[in-house]
């Protein structure tokens, strides 16, 4: 047996917390002495604190918590309860990292509003390519609906450019249209790579050919979770430059870095016609 400071050390919980499971009805002592008052607790007693702790860290208040005990809830049914719990914690977690990516990326955007000018942009005719191409629906044109459909469509193409024995010709290009009428809602993320000009069909894969445009066009150097603050300079320099952007524009990316992002060059693009007052 072991006094309730000895049972506390060795549970890894205070002596308050034992005296107010005790006073609960949760974990009564194994013995108390009557003329000194003072608690005992035996070895077996872990196992139904450790189940009083497993349920409270499920969210449980300590009333539910004894009226499961009460119930005498197996050790398969209560790590049944701990997994889920367990999935659903990972998934929170998961989620407020995201969200945590999302106020760091704004931050910078934010930081760095100034910082690169719009002298950086070039404006300059595209040469026409084939490429080889899938595409998918993104709800929106926000990083976070977008990323997770571009990225799946990648390791799609190069694998069934893989399994088709097709090498790129040349860097990989996305672009992206409004699904549907009007600029709400829907966007279609096309995700390709510059294959040679003699290349046709390729299973699924489209093969199309991307014609030559004119494009205002700027680098875009380091990780694509920070590339919001580029696309917002080409946006102001379309602004201020008086032209019309014809479409929603798209990516080349020039040197694509997967093991180490920061090393990514990435060239953005926004088709563009004539400026205001010019043929």
């Amino acid at each position: 047996m072991f006094s309730i400071g000895e049972f506390a050390a060795l549970a890894r919980v205070s002596v308050r917390v034992l005296r107010h499971y005790d006073a609960l009805g949760l974990l009564p002592p194994a013995a108390v002495d009557p003329a000194t008052g003072y608690r005992s607790y035996s070895a077996a007693q872990l196992g139904r604190l450790n189940r009083v702790l497993a349920l409270k860290d499920l969210g449980l208040t300590l009333r539910q918590v004894r009226a499961v005990l009460d119930e005498e809830v197996g050790a398969e049914q209560l790590q049944g309860m701990l997994r889920l719990r367990r999935a659903q914690l990972a998934e929170q977690v998961a989620a407020d990292a995201a969200r945590l990516r999302a106020v760091e990326v704004r931050l910078r955007v934010i930081e760095e509003e100034g910082t690169v000018g719009t002298q950086d942009v070039v404006v300059k005719d595209t040469d026409p390519v084939r490429v080889a191409e899938l595409s998918a629906v993104a709800a929106s044109f926000e990083p976070e609906e977008v990323g997770p459909v571009i990225q799946p469509l990648y390791e799609r193409l190069h694998r069934e450019l893989a399994e088709a024995g097709v090498r790129p010709a040349g860097p990989g290009v996305s672009w992206y249209e409004h699904e549907g009428s009007g600029d709400e809602g829907a966007v279609r993320v096309h995700a390709g790579v510059v294959v040679d000009a003699r290349q046709g069909a390729v299973g699924d894969v489209r093969v199309t050919d991307l014609p030559a445009v004119r494009v205002a066009a700027i680098v875009h150097h380091g990780p694509m979770d920070g590339v919001d603050a580029t696309w917002q300079v080409l946006a102001r320099w379309v602004e201020d430059s008086g032209h019309r952007p014809l479409g929603l524009g798209g990516e080349v990316y020039l040197d694509y870095c997967p093991e180490d992002p920061s090393h990514g060059v990435t060239e953005l693009h926004v088709p563009i016609g004539p400026a205001a007052g010019r043929p």
